[in-house]
């Protein structure tokens, strides 16, 4: 399942692919990816604020599309964001892990209660990248999802 989904990721948003994006692993609480920083850095030797936005607002969508998989399959849905927040808290000097929570059975239930009466539904999801236990990068975002 996560391979299909980096593999989904690389051929369908090539930057994903440049970037060296990874899905890590999915626990009952979060989806981890992560990027090495070679490929993602800016002139001050840090995390290109491009790249960290990318990894947290793809991060965010891919716990989307698999809840939306897992919940009532994929054909013909559409996921997209429509709003998001992100605050860059502290610069990122290492390889990243991006720790995105997936959302709890109560937003699961009104997500496929919505789904399945109105064909449309939007969801709140929340991404960090934090290093040496101090968080660099809050990410929030508001996906719609059509089905």
């Amino acid at each position: 399942m996560l391979v299909e989904l980096e593999n989904k990721l690389h051929d369908e948003i090539p930057l994903t692919k440049f970037m060296q994006l990874k899905i890590n692993k999915i626990t009952k609480k979060h989806l981890i990816t992560s990027a090495p920083l070679k490929p993602n850095i800016n002139d001050k030797l840090t995390g290109f604020a491009g790249s960290l936005s990318t990894i947290v607002t793809i991060s965010a969508w891919s716990v989307c599309y698999l809840k939306v998989k897992e919940i009532v399959g994929l054909e013909n849905s559409m996921i997209a964001i429509i709003k998001s927040n992100i605050s860059y808290r502290a610069p990122v000097t290492k390889d990243f892990t991006c720790i995105t929570t997936l959302p709890d059975e109560k937003e699961i239930y009104k997500l496929k209660e919505k789904l399945e009466l109105k064909k449309s539904a939007s969801i709140r999801i929340k991404s960090q990248i934090i290093e040496k236990e101090t968080v660099c990068v809050d990410f929030e975002g508001i996906y719609v999802i059509k089905i």
